[in-house]
């Protein structure tokens, strides 16, 4: 367990295992397989899968210098999987862990730059993660659940109101990227949209400029 330079609040960072950059199963494949998916086993995730997911989501592919002239905040450290709009990046990546292999349950928030894991809380949370009621008691089956949240005010000095418009863009992007990866791993899962985001909110432990958008429970399908 390291400390992330780049992170402010200093949380221990847990390091994940390499990602892979080849794989057995083609594009094609992946999208005329994928389905989705809302029941699961009871079996555990691998911990170099949820490497391989996170990293499909919001991994870091060229590491770059702030191009001259940048004047939007933070440079984010150069380019993703996911593409975004003028490279501001306004998505985190947060991690509800239950069933992984050599992870002990807990949220953790993705930390593209050192490919690592933030450990923001303890305790297996989701069951609680089910907040529309008993129609979604299935999310909690699912050994991973990936919680994408936005940061409007990352986008909005530089695009005004189209901000909002570029900031589900992205997110598309990024649940897409996990449910195609999540299919090369011969694993499944489904995008959620319906939840209480203030409770959503609370449970995962983000701050106040960050805004729950979308779920992605990804397990063994039955």
């Amino acid at each position: 367990m390291t400390t992330d330079p780049l992170n402010a609040t200093a949380q221990p960072t847990i390091q994940l295992p390499t990602p892979q950059l080849d794989g057995p199963c083609s594009i094609e494949k992946t999208l005329a397989t994928r389905r989705s998916i809302r029941d699961f086993r009871n079996v555990p995730m691998s911990l170099s899968m949820l490497s391989q997911l996170v990293w499909a989501a919001q991994g870091v592919t060229r590491k770059e210098d702030a191009p001259q002239g940048w004047m939007w905040g933070p440079w984010p450290g150069g380019k993703r999987t996911a593409p975004s709009a003028g490279a501001m990046y306004p998505l985190e990546l947060y991690v509800v862990a239950g069933n992984v292999e050599g992870l002990k349950p807990g949220i953790f928030k993705y930390q593209s730059q050192t490919h690592g894991l933030a450990v923001v809380s303890e305790g297996n949370r989701r069951s609680q993660m089910s907040t529309r009621g008993p129609g979604q008691k299935w999310i909690e089956g699912a050994p991973v659940l990936f919680v994408v949240a936005g940061v409007p005010a990352r986008l909005e000095p530089r695009f005004g109101d189209r901000s909002a418009r570029y900031l589900h863009f992205e997110v598309g992007h990024v649940v897409e990227n996990i449910c195609l990866q999540a299919v090369a791993l011969g694993l499944g899962g489904t995008v959620v949209g319906s939840f209480v985001d203030a409770v959503v909110k609370q449970i995962v432990g983000m701050p106040e400029e960050e805004s729950p958008l979308a779920i992605v429970p990804v397990g063994w399908g039955k």
